[in-house]
């Protein structure tokens, strides 16, 4: 593997103690004329001024940013089918409630989901997998849950492995067996925190657990058990909730010493100042909004109140249909009111964090994954408030250059 060095770089080094909050997370640790310098797969040293040494190869940066390519905090990578047809029914106004009793929604595909095989389902992942990557996209969640039954769950997330096995970018695996209650098995819930997350901890061991807490999904007692049921099984907890409905997931979560609390568009003030004074990290989910009814979760709010906050894509065929982790933090700083280096900081070190991958990526330093990007501008701003425009200049995956 190459011995590369970035030089003549506004580095953002995002380095750092913890996830951040408050005031931290505006700090980028910016080195305005420096060098990232990396070999065997890692970053090897970052300073102001030139590196020193021989390398293989020295890339010129331009006075453009270096900075530790995007960590998606929450992805749906691995479904079958498609629901374009739905879409368009949407947008001429049907009523989402229609859609389902039509058969579409979520069931929808979760048929199609039980009709691939593995290898549809991971060549499904690869290609989104390798999209995120050109966008500078280095770590990512990727969840099942369109299984609904243990065997096709296990499928999923088998499917997710053996995609991320071959791919630069990394990626945590989260098993959202509670995504939905299938309706040929209203004991779903109960069987999946009595019995199916204790064996799949056995088989799956690196996986985070996630529920949907809301009134068209399962309830709050529901996805306590199943909370609780990863816990003891040494699994970490993810919980979406307060997406359509405050029904106390968020505080049910956090009693629960949930990693994360996902999308949050309704929270109340009360659920805000709860998130804010525990050791959740609140991940929000921007592009929901702008694809389902222009309601976003009050960043603003949680950051205010201290609370560590993260972005992810939400990449799913049926309410977020991207892979796009930079259109999520345009969103974030237009409706969801962070700032730039608060967008950046929840989109790298914070969702790092709320993936468990903060002892890889997220930031620049000596060990770390050589995961980095430079952009096709000197400002980081550029990143935040341009959108749909071209991917950085370079990426860096694994100390591999992609593209650049």
């Amino acid at each position: 593997m190459e011995r590369i060095a970035i030089r003549n770089a506004r580095v953002l080094t995002l380095h750092g103690v913890g996830v951040r909050r408050g005031t931290a997370m505006r700090e980028l640790g910016v080195i305005e004329r420096g060098f990232v310098a990396c070999g065997k797969g890692r970053v090897a040293r970052v300073g102001a001024g030139e590196p020193e040494g021989s390398w293989d190869r020295v890339i010129d940066a331009d006075g453009c940013v270096c900075m530790p390519a995007l960590v998606d905090a929450h992805a749906h990578l691995c479904w079958g089918g498609d629901r374009w047809a739905e879409w368009e029914r949407i947008r001429t106004g049907v009523p989402y409630p229609q859609i389902l009793a039509d058969g579409g929604g979520i069931l929808s595909t979760v048929r199609a989901t039980r009709a691939a095989s593995r290898e549809q389902l991971a060549e499904g992942v690869t290609r989104r997998l390798r999209a995120m990557a050109a966008l500078g996209v280095g770590a990512t969640d990727a969840k099942s849950g369109y299984g609904l039954e243990p065997e096709s769950e296990a499928r999923m997330l088998r499917a997710i492995g053996d995609a991320a096995a071959a791919s630069p970018v990394l990626v945590r695996r989260t098993f959202l067996g509670g995504h939905a209650i299938p309706p040929e098995d209203a004991g779903w819930p109960e069987r999946l925190a009595l019995e199916v997350i204790p064996t799949f901890a056995r088989e799956f061991p690196d996986v985070a657990v996630d529920a949907f807490c809301e009134r068209s999904a399962l309830g709050v007692d529901a996805c306590r058990a199943i909370l609780r049921a990863a816990r003891a099984a040494g699994l970490a907890a993810r919980l979406h909730t307060d997406q359509f409905t405050a029904m106390g997931g968020a505080e049910m979560a956090i009693a629960e010493g949930a990693r994360t609390v996902d999308h949050l568009e309704a929270a109340t003030p009360e659920t805000v100042r709860a998130v804010g004074g525990s050791d959740a990290i609140a991940v929000i989910l921007p592009c929901s909004g702008y694809a389902l009814d222009g309601r976003y979760a009050p960043a603003r709010a949680l950051v205010d109140a201290g609370a560590a906050v993260a972005i992810g894509s939400n990449a799913n065929p049926g309410s977020a249909p991207t892979v796009d982790l930079r259109f999520a933090m345009h969103l974030a700083v237009r409706h969801a009111g962070l700032g730039c280096a608060e967008a950046i900081v929840a989109a790298t070190v914070n969702a790092a964090h709320a993936i468990g991958a903060e002892d890889e990526v997220g930031m620049l330093a000596p060990g770390m994954r050589a995961n980095l990007v430079v952009l096709d501008d000197r400002d980081e701003r550029s990143l935040v408030h341009a959108f749909g425009g071209p991917p950085p200049r370079l990426v860096m995956l694994g100390g591999r250059v992609l593209q650049g």
